[in-house]
């Protein structure tokens, strides 16, 4: 076996021994058989939440199980075709064989980034907010690409997006919009994306100049029912307002729109595209998914630190810069990932770069240590 599949061999025994001690393997199919007699219990469905948080807690474990076993006879499997290949002299066999491996690595190494999504919201839905920042039009036009890019990003994953509420800018893009994004490890992935997000670009918009733009982006979980968030009703400011939308299937003409301010701690959150009854519900959810998020970064020094350095959505706040003029770059300034396949990462490549700050984050680096290495 050539010494570059030798490689790539030990770096997916790697990756399946993370996921063996993440899985804790020697217990997993006792705790399988667990899951299974309790599914079995005819008075199950009496407690419907705590019936579905059993359910996808059993489907999290069946899934892990799969996976490991699905990568570790994969990977028998390639290396006993290249043994037989070698000892035929089948230079084929063996070249299909090695890059089968090489696809194995990635999909290896991507599973072993999720099994570090072991945080308190890892696992949970999560809520997405883009807001224009310094820039005028310009800015509210790349916020509206960066809203795009999430967008294809999710659906790539097969997760389901909804759109929460939407400000159009005022000649072109939008000021604003929330979506919820519900999905396996939605806010795990997600949550290394708040932060400033500055764009460099000639203007399209006739001035042939070259412009610089920011957007900041928010990411919180979406609060499962089982964990109480207690909101004073002194605390908050309910208002409706007429919903401006950008046009199609976002339009909305009536005072259905509603808007609650946290008073303590200055949060504001708006829902714009259902009734007014569901716009409530819609927004006190969200609310309550920010306070949580504001105790979880109480906790976590890590995701604490991203959001206070996120500040104001200008010069000096920035996470990732996207240049596309006068050369083609995207670069995070916490990590020092970077490609030059721009259009690939505005259409939603975005595994590469959480990927990269989850390790970080994961190893305990600090921005100044990842940038030496």
């Amino acid at each position: 076996m050539r010494a570059e599949t030798q490689n790539t061999v030990e770096k997916i025994r790697k990756s399946l021994g993370l996921l063996e001690q993440r899985l804790d393997w020697e217990t997993a199919e006792f705790r399988l058989e667990e899951f299974n007699a309790r599914v079995e219990d005819p008075n199950l469905w009496d407690d419907p939440a705590a019936a579905q948080k059993l359910m996808r807690e059993r489907q999290q474990l069946v899934d892990a199980i799969d996976t490991y076993k699905s990568i570790k006879q994969e990977l028998a499997d390639q290396i006993e075709l290249i043994e037989l290949g070698e000892m035929e002299d089948d230079a084929e066999v063996v070249g299909e064989a090695e890059a089968s491996l090489k696809a194995l690595a990635e999909t290896a190494g991507t599973k072993e980034l999720e099994a570090l999504l072991d945080g308190e919201a890892d696992s949970n839905d999560t809520f997405l907010e883009i807001n224009a920042g310094a820039g005028g039009t310009e800015a509210c036009d790349w916020a509206a690409m960066l809203q795009r890019m999430y967008v294809r990003w999710a659906e790539k994953r097969g997760y389901e997006v909804e759109l929460q509420s939407e400000e159009a800018g005022a000649e072109a893009g939008i000021k604003s919009c929330a979506y919820k994004i519900s999905g396996q490890n939605a806010y795990g992935w997600l949550k290394s994306e708040s932060g400033v997000h500055r764009l460099v670009r000639i203007s399209p918009f006739g001035k042939g100049t070259r412009e610089t733009s920011f957007a900041s982006v928010w990411v919180y979980p979406v609060v499962d029912d089982n964990i109480e968030i207690e909101v004073n009703p002194a605390d908050i400011r309910v208002d409706t307002y007429r919903s401006s939308g950008a046009g199609g299937q976002h339009v909305n003409t009536t005072d259905s729109a509603v808007r609650i301010t946290h008073h303590p701690t200055g949060i504001v959150v708006t829902s714009s595209e259902k009734s007014q009854h569901q716009n409530r519900d819609i927004a006190m959810k969200a609310l309550k998914s920010r306070l949580y998020q504001l105790e979880l970064d109480k906790r976590n020094a890590a995701i604490n630190e991203a959001h206070e350095n996120k500040g104001s959505a200008g010069w000096g706040n920035q996470i990732r810069s996207y240049v596309l003029q006068p050369y083609q770059m995207v670069k995070d300034l916490r990590t020092n990932h970077e490609t030059s396949d721009t259009q690939g990462v505005l259409d939603g490549d975005l595994d590469p770069f959480m990927g990269a700050t989850l390790a970080q984050q994961v190893s305990g680096k600090s921005r100044a240590d990842a940038r030496e290495d």
